[in-house]
């Protein structure tokens, strides 16, 4: 146990090092209209996905004809801050879990009802409407001994040059943010706004497809939806920008 906190403390304090008051959310690197886009729910196009998640919220679904509301009430109250603390450990599977994950567990779970396919509208649509209920809290990863094995293949993982390109993720976000890709701003990665509007998708999607989409760029084999090394990558980005605010629904380029 004692050999475990002590790689936690390590990672902790890495990661601390690391969140400098330098810090910056892509929101600062974006346009005014992009901007603008985000800051006015009117105008926000994930509220579409939000409107969407509440109504799924509220929907008995599965064998027993349980509604999410009907276990947790209103999302607003019981939902607030809790995708702030995503990934988290599962105890029933052993094995960290992004709030996709979560979702998808209750669901099959306890409503007894089929599995959304990941990257799916439902399952995108209650993600945002979860993490909105977050929106402006800090990022708060769970301190947790039974994440370091996981936080440490994140941050290896982060670090590790893939593809015919031979990069990786710190290069970019780390060694060159702030500086361009093309007409691209490169920013520092920190994951405050999923799932996010890309106007680029025409959609809301996860981090998890923004972390494909990136293996796919420096021409690597991404790894599968769900996959452990994407869950291990969102925990090292959670812990890089704890304490960061969430601003889910972002929007995006």
């Amino acid at each position: 146990m004692r050999r475990s906190a002590g790689i936690l403390a390590l990672l902790i304090a890495g990661t601390a090092l690391a969140q400098t008051d330098a810090r910056r959310s892509g929101y600062e690197a974006m346009s005014a209209d992009t901007r603008a886009l985000q800051d006015n729910d009117r105008a926000n196009p994930a509220m579409l996905w939000v409107a969407e998640g509440e109504r799924l919220w509220n929907t008995p679904a599965g064998e027993g004809l349980r509604s999410c509301a009907g276990c947790h009430g209103a999302a607003e109250k019981t939902m607030a801050g809790v995708a702030a603390r995503y990934p988290a450990f599962s105890r029933e599977s052993g094995v960290p879990v992004d709030l996709q994950g979560r979702i998808l567990a209750c669901r099959t779970e306890q409503q007894k009802a089929p599995a959304w396919a990941y990257e799916s509208r439902p399952l995108l649509a209650m993600a945002v409407y979860v993490g909105l209920q977050s929106r402006g809290k800090p990022l708060t990863p769970p301190q947790d001994l039974r994440l370091s094995s996981y936080l440490k293949q994140g941050s290896a993982l982060f670090s590790q040059p893939l593809g015919q390109l031979d990069l990786s993720c710190a290069q970019c976000h780390d060694a060159n943010a702030g500086r361009r890709l093309g007409a691209a701003p490169i920013p520092q990665a920190h994951p405050t706004g999923y799932p996010i509007y890309r106007l680029e998708w025409q959609g809301v999607g996860s981090l998890q497809r923004r972390l494909r989409n990136c293996m796919t760029g420096v021409r690597a084999e991404p790894f599968a939806y769900g996959s452990p090394e994407l869950i291990a990558l969102e925990l090292h980005l959670m812990q890089r920008a704890a304490g960061m605010a969430v601003e889910t629904p972002a929007v995006r380029p």
